[in-house]
Parts: structure tokens; sequence; C-alpha cells
């Protein structure tokens, strides 16, 4: 049972963490679970080997971080809220992504990409970030397609100006870097930033991913989103046409 010292040190852990009043601080951890919670979380700053699992809270942290329990689970060893008590006991919310991004990558040996995953799912579960939002607060689009033409027959569509443009309406992008058949990454025409991946599922079948970056807001996300969905279906269109 916890002691009345043991609870004013768990009030003042609170404090540092979150700055709020004695009061405040002391009001929540009174609240059903919040105590074995703080109990958890400073006894041990791990997640992989809490020995009692803290109490489900009412977030569903799944859905904020954009990615089910038992996925993350089956990739990292655990679900989402044992990684909150682990970021949080260190305050990793008031680092920077790279940051976060390099200690569960070190501490937990976390793969490259799953690490993002998880910084990005933290993020977003502490508000840091909205879902297509980035730290630095644009925004970001993203859109797949699985198209039936070879790699490099893509890596040009996207590569060359004159067949860029055909399937693009006429919208204007400066190639900054590429790999052949691999990535094409571009500046739009605002400024902003779009990335393609070319992921070769055979040697006629591709699956294309455009993630555009650095737009200006939510809305900005949502109609570049369905600008890719809309011309990916074009240039599926006209490559697919052609190899038949």
């Amino acid at each position: 049972m916890t002691t009345q010292k043991d609870f004013k040190r768990l009030v003042r852990g609170r404090m540092q963490k979150t700055g709020e009043s004695y009061t405040t601080a002391r009001a929540s951890l009174l609240q059903p679970g919040a105590k074995r919670k703080a109990q958890i979380a400073e006894g041990n700053g791990s997640a992989a080997v809490a020995s009692t699992p803290p109490r489900p809270d009412v977030v569903d942290y799944a859905k904020i971080a954009g990615l089910s329990d038992a996925k993350v689970k089956e990739k990292t060893g655990c679900t989402w809220e044992k990684w909150v008590f682990a970021l949080d006991h260190v305050n990793a919310h008031q680092w920077p992504h790279s940051e976060i991004a390099e200690y569960v990558k070190e501490k937990y040996k976390v793969p490259d990409w799953w690490t993002q995953m998880v910084t990005v799912g933290y993020e977003r579960i502490r508000g840091l970030r909205a879902k297509g939002q980035r730290r630095s607060g644009s925004w970001e689009a993203s859109k797949s397609r699985t198209v039936n033409a070879a790699a490099g027959t893509l890596f040009r569509a996207f590569k060359q100006p004159k067949r860029r443009s055909a399937w693009l309406n006429g919208a204007t992008a400066v190639v900054r870097t590429s790999v052949p058949n691999k990535s094409v990454r571009m500046t739009w025409e605002d400024g902003s930033s779009v990335e393609v991946y070319l992921v070769s599922k055979g040697r006629s079948k591709v699956v294309v991913t455009v993630q555009h970056t650095k737009l200006p807001s939510r809305g900005a996300a949502d109609r570049m989103k369905s600008y890719w969905d809309e011309h990916l279906g074009v240039l599926a269109g006209q490559v697919e046409k052609k190899k038949a």
C-alpha cells in the first residue's frame, strides 16, 4: 500500500513533468487507476520490461496513433500504452522528433521504420502533431497505387518534364534528386515538396507512393491527397494502355 510519503513523491514527480500545481497534480493522481499508473511509470522506465501492465486508459491510443495495438506489439514488443508510459517517464514529449526516434532505436533496439512509427504515434498521442501533420506544423498527404508497368516506365513518367506534364495537366515541378527506377524528389510549383517511391513487385508491377510534404494546412493536404489519387489513376491508365 502506498504511504503518504510515497504519494507526495508521486505528486511532486507529476508536477515536474506537467507543470501543474500541487493541488491539480494531487487531484489527477486521486482519479481511479492514476496512482497505480504513476507508480509503474516511476518504478521502471522501460515499456518492454514492465511486470504489471497499467490499467487501460479511457483514451484509445491506437486510434490516435493510427496503428493498431496488435501490429505495434507484433513489431516492437510493446503496446501503445506501454510505449506512452516508457516515453513519458523520460519526458520525451519535450524532445524534438529526431531525439525521440534515436532514443527508441538505441534503448529498445527497434528497427528504423518502426522507430519512426512509434515516434510519430507517440507524438500524435501527446498532441504534438495531428494525423497528416509534421512536428514543424506543416502538413503532408500520401497516396499509393499499384500500376501494371515497368519501374523504368514509371520513373521516366515522373522524371522527364514532358511526360510528367502529360498526366499532371501541365502542373510544374522541378526535380531535385532521383535514383533511377527507385525514387524522384521534386519541388512543387507552390514550393512544397513531393517525394515519389517506386517498389517493384515483379517485372511489370510497381507500387507507386507519393508523399507530398510542407503543405500549409489540413485542407491543403486533403486536396492534394485527392489530387494524387486522381492523377495516379490517369498515369496508370496511360502506361497500362500503351503496354496493352
